[in-house]
This record gives structure tokens, C-alpha cells and sequence, in this order.
């Protein structure tokens, strides 16, 4: 996995980004920047483009044109694993969890790919037990079994065993309970903490852009405002589309 940039460096940089699902485009001259450090809300309607747009920085679609640099390395048309290799992480929406196999095997997965010592391994594998107490209680637990929240639980945490330089979490609340939001927004927040960087794809755009430094909207495949998070919390074109306001 290569470095990371200092604090405050551009991590990712996409530019002009055009995605199509065979002869219908969905994403359209998308430009977007992440800093080492920050965490960043890509925010909008169902069916914004949100999750094609992640799937595309994660390798899993081809843009048909744009750059997409991680850490000055082009990644735009490369595998999934050099965009795995390049420190690039997504906790997919509806999570994909392993359900046949144990919740302790579900967050080894994540380390898959690291090449650093078991020790530096296992102090991880710590950190995320420490991070969510009910995963800890059902590690011998095939993850099938879980609820929903807590498969959100161990879907983040095998993100965050791999040790990526940008974790990608795509519909961070979907279908979860009032308190089990609450409780996995608390884990961001202790994420964000250790200086983690980010990228929330939510639906939910208040909760969201408060977690956030800066946020972009996402509206029919096309960044429509972006901006510090307080900015687009306050603006009353946000408040009125998607806000209610």
C-alpha cells in the first residue's frame, strides 16, 4: 500500500469524471477533492448517482473519461485491486457481509491485502472491538445472524482493518433504528478523531454534513453545490431541496 500524503495534502482528486452504465451516462464531469485528514459528505437524493460514483473510485466501474489520482497516483482505469493497493476502502451500501462465516472471520477479511506485521494486525483488530463493545460480544457469531445495525458495525470495522488512507462508507444509516444511527455516528466521530479520513455517502443530509468539514451535492449525476459543511447546512437553497425549510 503506498503512503499517505501529510495532513491537509490532496489525497483524492477527481476531475471531469463521466460514468455510464452501458449506453446511459449517470455521472456527468464530476470533480471532487479529499485532504488527508478530513471527512467529506457526498450528499443528495436517491438516486443522486451516490454509490456509482463511489463504485467508480473504488475500481468497480470504468469512467468513460476523467482522471481519478490518489495520492498523484491515476488510478481512472485500473483494477480494483491496484485501487485496494492505492489505500482506498468501501464499506458498500447493504454492507456484503460474509454471512456464512463468523463475525471475527468477516473483520480478519478486511486485513486481507496488508502486509505489515500480525502485531500492528492485531492491535487494529483491537482498536474495532474497542470502537464497537456488541461486535466484541458476537465475534463467534456468523455475521447472518446479526440485526442490521450490527452488521453496519462489522462492515465498518473490516473497512477499518484494512488501514485505508480513505475509508469509503456508502449509506451509512440505511435502514437502521433512530439509536442505532446515533450509536454508529459515535464511532465516526471517535474515527475522525484518530485522523482518519472519510468520504460519507448519506441520504440523510443534515446528519450527514454534521459530521463533515466539507460536503458536495449530488443531484441527477452532477455536483451541484459545494462547500464547507456549515455553508451548505445554512444555504437556503439546501434547506428548501432537501431539508423541507
Amino acid at each position: 500500500m503506498t503512503s499517505p500524503p501529510r495532513d491537509g495534502a490532496p489525497l483524492l482528486e477527481v476531475h471531469g469524471l463521466n460514468v455510464a452504465y452501458g449506453d446511459v451516462q449517470v455521472l456527468w464531469d464530476v470533480d471532487l477533492v479529499i485532504h488527508a485528514g478530513e471527512t467529506v459528505a457526498l450528499v443528495g437524493s436517491n438516486g443522486a448517482g451516490k454509490s456509482t460514483l463511489l463504485n467508480a473510485l473504488s475500481g468497480l466501474l470504468h469512467p468513460i473519461s476523467g482522471s481519478i489520482r490518489m495520492n498523484g497516483a491515476e488510478l481512472a482505469r485500473q483494477t480494483s485491486g491496484q485501487f485496494v493497493r492505492a489505500g482506498i476502502c468501501h464499506v458498500p451500501q447493504g454492507r456484503r457481509l460474509f454471512v456464512g462465516m463468523t463475525v471475527r472471520e468477516n473483520l480478519m477479511m478486511g486485513a486481507f491485502s496488508r502486509t505489515d506485521s500480525a502485531a500492528a494486525i492485531r492491535q487494529d483488530f483491537e482498536q474495532v472491538l474497542s470502537l464497537f463493545p456488541r461486535v466484541k460480544e458476537r465475534l463467534n457469531q456468523l455475521a447472518g445472524k446479526l440485526s442490521g445495525g450490527e452488521q453496519q458495525m462489522v462492515a465498518i470495522g473490516r473497512g477499518l482493518m484494512a488501514r485505508p488512507h480513505l475509508l469509503m462508507i456508502d449509506e451509512l444509516s440505511l435502514g437502521l433504528s433512530p439509536i442505532m444511527v446515533d450509536t454508529i455516528f459515535d464511532v465516526i466521530k471517535a474515527v475522525q478523531a484518530e485522523g482518519r479520513t472519510m468520504l460519507i455517502v448519506e441520504q440523510d443530509i443534515q446528519a450527514a454534513l454534521e459530521q463533515a468539514s466539507r460536503g458536495y451535492v449530488l443531484d441527477t449525476g452532477r455536483i451541484t453545490h459545494e462547500g464547507a459543511a456549515a455553508d451548505l447546512l445554512a444555504s437556503d437553497a439546501i434547506r428548501a431541496a432537501y431539508l423541507g425549510i
